[in-house]
């Protein structure tokens, strides 16, 4: 049977037969479910904008141009707390600290009621427990913004998408919906664990994310100890990692937005920290780099820095006894600490819609052990021993870079 004739307009001429108008409608299916890199895609358009009562707050991606950042002074707000946190603690209904490593929740505050002292408490509870989450929190961004210039000057970042809301360029938008699936192509799960923009002369500190929008389950994040992993390793190794720097790179995450058709608001940069940084405050020791974006380690052949890195960061994602996971309800906001933590999420909930929006203040240059001590003339600390001393616990220390054969000898 001949093909039937067809005089319908695709959009690369006219149809002229029924196997060309199946294949016009294929194509047209492939792009409607297309997979989309989550972390380089355009915003999602405008398609639930009429009901959707948060749109003010969904991406866009402006095309202007921002300075190079430099160096600025920051003071951290926790050298000013009270080690015991009595104001912060007893505001709360309850303190629930949710794994040995990381992670407290703080139930029955109010963040738009804290005081400047909570406030400084607060920074330095998240420096000790690396993430504290809050639920039922109705402060606006404006509030969420203000608690954050608390703790630093603010980041812009360079690529991700801001609100649509006029004034807020210092405001992350985290977005998707079902028309941005996860292509999991384009990415492996270790590689999506990052400390947010640590290639930055002066990373984040103590940075907050609200949940505006999110499925009823699904879309959990987790954070990583890096005092944690610090910790679990041997004096030998420690004592290797301490005098070793790596390079931060912005390039790639530059270059895919780039090729995802968007303007790149400040021309990436690459700098170079220490792999273990000490925290200003706690003084307590972690392990400083991300799969996200720790490209190398200076001073060793490459074959060495791609065995350390590759242990590293199949550490900060395997390792469950450094993990906490949270599950994430409409107004939860979590506070974590960008200089001893790393983080992701899961990507578990296409087709729903899941919304936040991050403030990101800068903390000071990474420091590290030689550094810090030499600043403050105070000794650097493991944080687990340091722990284990306070519970009266006295841990037998094997000499730095020193080992014993254990277990079986056959």
């Amino acid at each position: 049977m001949a093909p039937v004739a067809i005089s319908e307009e695709s959009g690369n001429g006219t149809i002229s037969s029924v196997a060309e108008l199946k294949k016009v409608q294929a194509n047209q299916r492939i792009e409607e479910t297309r997979v989309i890199n989550p972390f380089y895609s355009p915003s999602a358009g405008n398609e639930n904008d009429d009901d959707y009562s948060y749109a003010k707050y969904k991406p866009r991606f402006p095309v202007v141009n921002w300075e190079p950042l430099t160096e600025i002074e920051v003071t951290d707000r926790g050298h000013f707390a009270d080690s015991s946190k009595t104001a912060l603690f007893s505001a709360a209904q309850k303190v629930k600290h949710l794994t040995p490593a990381i992670g407290t929740e703080l139930v029955g505050i109010d963040l738009r009621q804290l005081t400047d002292q909570q406030k400084d408490e607060l920074a330095l509870l998240v420096a000790e427990r690396g993430v504290v989450f809050f639920r039922d929190q109705e402060l606006s961004i404006h509030e969420q913004l203000d608690i954050a210039r608390h703790f630093g000057p603010l980041h812009k970042h360079a690529t991700t998408p801001v609100p649509r809301e006029p004034g807020l360029e210092e405001v992350h938008v985290v977005y998707n919906d079902a028309s941005r699936r996860p292509d999991a192509s384009a990415f492996s799960k270790i590689e999506l664990w990052h400390s947010d923009v640590t290639y930055e002369i002066q990373p984040p500190s103590t940075t907050s994310l609200k949940v505006i929008t999110c499925p009823e389950y699904g879309g959990d994040t987790l954070w990583s100890s890096g005092y944690a992993l610090y910790s679990s390793l041997s004096p030998g190794m420690q004592v290797y990692l301490e005098g070793l720097t790596a390079l931060h790179s912005a390039v790639a995450q530059a270059d895919g937005s780039r090729a995802a058709g968007l303007h790149v608001r400040r021309e990436p940069i690459e700098s170079i920290h220490p792999v273990v940084r000490v925290h200003p405050v706690t003084g307590w020791k972690s392990v400083y780099v991300n799969p996200g974006f720790t490209r190398r380690i200076l001073g060793v052949p490459k074959a060495e820095s791609d065995t350390i890195l590759n242990f590293l960061f199949h550490q900060i994602a395997e390792n469950v006894d450094f993990h906490v996971r949270f599950h994430w309800e409409p107004n939860s906001v979590a506070f974590w600490d960008n200089r001893i933590v790393t983080h992701t999420a899961t990507f578990d909930f296409w087709p729903q819609t899941r919304h936040a929006l991050r403030a990101t203040p800068h903390g000071e240059k990474p420091e590290s052990v030689e550094d810090y001590e030499s600043r403050t003339g105070k000794a650097a600390k493991d944080r687990q021993i340091e722990i284990w001393k306070e519970q009266g616990v006295e841990i037998p220390q094997s000499k730095k870079g020193l080992s014993r054969a254990r277990g079986c000898n056959d």
